[in-house]
């Protein structure tokens, strides 16, 4: 066992604080990293915060997850010293049922996936995540970080890139697609990213105009604001596919009357409270509404790919981890463009 510096939330309702857990030795099949930067995802808010269920404290988030090999078992043969590697939402599943089996491990059905935090590993001990300086996971379940990706960009691919690069690659986006990405925050700016890397023309909906400008320089060649009911008019059944990144409770009517035969919305936000799918708009023009978690490995190590090969970087300010707690609150008042990323040099030093 080895003892890492990290910054963990005790309750609810307290601050993030500086503490110290422990990593398991490295194993057969383990691959130890030092952590250099880990990106704050509203999934930690809403875990720390015990918005999904009460987790054990204390407990340290994190999962997107960005560092260098220290030390690997004998047994490995994916990685070695030196090479740069990432975490994102999982460090396990039962590895054995279908949708493990097929590459989905985020759909695991033996059990479960097992999250980076607040997930129960197979020595039975609580999982710990990124805001800290160094970690211990099986190779299957890390990825390799490509060269042209910076370290402090990589991080935020590693769930917000894979989050939106699935569905996105699931229903065949591409040339001559017509998308619409619902909100342009952490999720939905590398929506709109994506989309244009793979060819398709995007559009942007959120509630005002006042990210445009931001939206068209990332990719979007249309933006409009939904506060202002003509849009429902003006794009009737203009879209392929529709994603939806934010967690408000939407009109899924309107939005739907939004999208072409065969049209399909992809839910990605986790509202707190049930939509209400209509049935008309969904008959008359075959439409579906459907949802989509993470990717699994093979998927997000080709998203990391993808991001090289097309120059698909997050929008990222670097914090120092004693600023987690005034980032929380900038997250929660939509004030970051559009992802904090958490240096973690201070935690690696002994």
């Amino acid at each position: 066992m080895s003892t890492v510096s990290a910054y963990a939330a005790t309750s609810a309702t307290d601050p993030l604080s500086p503490t110290t857990i422990t990593r398991r030795d490295p194993g057969p099949h383990d691959v130890a990293f030092d952590i250099h930067f880990a990106g704050i995802c509203h999934s930690d808010i809403h875990t720390v915060r015990a918005e999904w269920g009460t987790p054990q404290y204390p407990l340290v988030p994190g999962h997107e997850i960005a560092g260098v090999v220290t030390a690997v078992g004998s047994e490995v043969t994916k990685f070695k010293v030196g090479d740069r590697v990432g975490v994102g939402c999982f460090v396990d599943s039962c590895r054995e049922c279908t949708n493990c089996q097929a590459g989905l491990e985020q759909y695991c059905t033996g059990g479960g996936m097992i999250g980076t935090y607040a997930g129960v590993g197979r020595d039975g001990q609580p999982t710990q995540g990124g805001y800290s300086g160094a970690i211990v996971v099986d190779e299957n379940y890390v990825l390799s970080i490509p060269d042209e990706i910076p370290l402090d960009a990589a991080a935020p691919l590693l769930c917000a890139g894979v989050t939106t690069y699935s569905p996105l690659r699931h229903w065949n986006v591409g040339p001559g697609k017509r998308i619409a990405v619902v909100g342009l925050g952490g999720l939905g700016h590398m929506a709109v990213k994506l989309g244009a890397a793979m060819g398709a023309e995007v559009t942007v909906l959120s509630q005002s105009l006042k990210k445009m400008e931001d939206g068209l320089r990332l990719g979007a060649e249309h933006y409009y604001a939904t506060s202002d009911r003509a849009t429902f008019k003006d794009l009737r059944g203009k879209f392929d596919v529709i994603l939806n990144t934010v967690s408000a409770s939407l009109d899924l009517g309107a939005y739907l009357n939004l999208l072409t035969l065969d049209g399909t919305l992809v839910e990605l936000g986790m509202p707190e409270h049930a939509l209400t799918v209509p049935p008309s708009p969904l008959v008359r023009m075959r439409r579906s509404v459907t949802g989509s978690l993470i990717g699994g490995i093979a998927e997000t190590q080709e998203m990391l790919n993808f991001c090289a090969e097309h120059g698909v970087r997050p929008e990222i300010e670097v914090i120092e981890p004693d600023y987690i707690n005034t980032a929380y609150e900038r997250v929660l008042a939509s004030d970051v463009r559009y992802r904090f990323v958490i240096d973690t040099e201070s935690l690696r030093q002994p």
